[in-house]
């Protein structure tokens, strides 16, 4: 009875032990903060000013960084138990929110930049992570994956120094319908004293960072018109006045000075003249239309990276939502029965 008893137990199979599933961001928290950690490490090491070695604006720092974030992430959580397809792009994304907010907390980054890149960077992480996950479960040498894409941008981010950028020429109109006079809405296009935060408060680069405008005022000089912008932080620039017909339409270039953008004003990403972006004109084109006047506005513009296909557009939607902003603020300003004084 008792032989027989014990033979019986050793027949019986022992239930496998299955794994609990866990959602995230609790279950493999600690592979998410590795994966973080990676790419921390990896804006660390790409400090490098525009046109040297290890850039932070470099196509390897681009599109490998967030790749390794998800790649890494999955790797260590793959480490412990076998996850999900839907895992290793939730990891993944996670992984990414933290290593920009992370970026920020270093104060390595600012808004501005953490907003333009994160959508790219938290597509390109998904999959990074789908990719080593698709690894992982068809081979044996995870690690060696893992480790050969980490080593990657040591290599690339010096033989990437020294390329030309890549330059895209934009332009971006809006136009209103302005109960204003061209002789009224001339007047505050050449004169726009103290502009007040709420009266531009709808442009979405405000929102993020970039200073807001005080005043645009036009100055008569040996060159013929000049339009002097200031703007918060001690920013200051040009506009130099090129075509002019009087209540009819007005076009000025832009032009910088080596102080326009005093240190931590705007990030070098993002400064306006830099070697990533630049204003290159802006021109009003004023249509009377009865008792009503059409405005126009076209801004011109470049964008010099190694990812234009993402940074055109985005400059785009932003400067398109500034150009509305204006003509908003022109046809405000001419509409308004009280006006500020020209200083």
């Amino acid at each position: 009875m008792d032989e027989k008893s014990n033979t019986d137990r050793l027949e019986t199979p022992t239930p496998s032990r299955k794994a609990t599933p866990r959602l995230l961001p609790f279950a493999g928290g600690w592979a998410v903060l590795a994966g973080a950690l990676a790419g921390l490490a990896l804006r660390v090491l790409f400090m490098g000013k525009a046109g040297s070695p290890y850039a932070s604006t470099m196509a390897t720092f681009i599109y490998l960084s967030p790749a390794i974030v998800g790649a890494v992430t999955v790797y260590v959580a793959e480490t412990r138990q076998r996850r999900s397809w839907g895992y290793y792009i939730g990891a993944s994304f996670l992984a990414n929110v933290l290593y920009v907010f992370g970026t920020l907390l270093v104060m390595i980054e600012g808004w501005i930049c953490a907003v333009v890149i994160f959508p790219l960077f938290a597509a390109l992480g998904s999959v990074g992570g789908l990719i080593m996950g698709a690894v992982c479960r068809a081979t044996n040498w995870p690690r060696q994956a893992v480790l050969g894409l980490s080593v990657l941008p040591l290599v690339l981010g010096f033989v990437e120094t020294g390329l030309p950028l890549p330059d895209r020429i934009g332009t971006v109109e809006r136009a209103t319908i302005v109960h204003a006079t061209p002789e009224r809405i001339w007047g505050r296009i050449l004169n726009a004293p103290d502009i007040k935060p709420q009266e531009v408060d709808r442009a979405w680069l405000f929102r993020i960072g970039v200073p807001v405008p005080l005043a645009g005022v036009t100055q008569d000089t040996p060159e013929g018109p000049v339009r002097r912008v200031t703007m918060g932080k001690g920013i200051y620039f040009d506009e130099v006045i090129t075509d002019w017909r009087e209540n009819r339409y007005i076009r000025w270039l832009y032009r910088f000075y080596e102080d326009s953008f005093p240190p931590e004003a705007l990030d070098e990403h993002v400064e306006v003249g830099g070697e990533y972006f630049d204003l290159i004109e802006t021109s009003y084109t004023l249509t009377p239309m009865g008792e009503q006047t059409e405005l126009k506005v076209r801004m011109k513009y470049r964008v010099s990276t190694r990812f234009n296909w993402y940074a055109d557009p985005v400059a785009r939607i932003f400067l398109g939502n500034v150009a509305e902003v204006n003509v908003g603020y022109y046809r405000h300003r001419s509409e308004a029965t009280e006006l500020p004084e020209r200083p």
